[in-house]
C-alpha cells in the first residue's frame, strides 16, 4: 500500500501542488506574473485528488494504513509550502486531510527539516508572520 501512495504522490499530487506553489510563491518572488489559468486548472485537479485522500483518511490514520510510513513523508516538502498558498483551503476544509497534516507537520523530524527548507521568499500566507 506504502508504494501505492507514493506513486499517487509522484504522479497525481506532485505536478498540480508543484505549479501552485510556483505560480503563487516562485514566480512572483522572480518578478513574474502569475498564470492564473494553470493555477486554476491545477486546484480542480488537487480538489479531485484531495477528495480520495479525504475518503482513504477517514478510512485510515494514514495514507497507507494505521502507520506513519513513506507516502506520508513524502508530501512533506511540497506541502509545506502549498500550505503558505491561499490554496490551503483545498486542504483546511476536509477534516480528515486537515487532520493528517496537522498531526505530521508537528513531527519533530519535520520540524527539524522545516530549519533546512528555504522560506516562502516573502510571498506566501506567512509572509508577514
Amino acid at each position: 500500500m506504502v508504494d501505492v501512495w507514493l506513486e499517487v504522490e509522484a504522479h497525481q499530487h506532485q505536478t498540480p501542488a508543484g505549479t501552485i506553489v510556483m505560480q503563487c510563491i516562485l514566480t512572483p518572488f522572480l518578478g513574474c506574473k502569475r498564470d492564473q489559468a494553470a493555477i486554476d486548472e491545477n486546484a480542480a485537479k488537487l480538489t479531485k485528488l484531495f477528495d480520495v485522500y479525504e475518503a482513504r483518511l477517514s478510512a485510515s490514520r494514514y495514507l497507507a494504513g494505521d502507520s506513519l510510513s513513506l507516502a506520508d513523508l513524502s508530501h512533506f516538502p511540497l506541502m509545506r509550502y502549498f500550505m503558505d498558498t491561499e490554496y490551503a483551503s483545498l486542504v483546511e476544509e476536509r477534516p480528515h486531510v486537515k487532520a493528517w497534516w496537522e498531526e505530521l507537520k508537528v513531527r519533530p523530524a519535520a520540524k527539524r527539516v522545516t530549519e533546512f527548507m528555504p522560506p516562502n521568499f516573502g510571498f506566501g500566507k506567512t509572509a508577514e508572520k
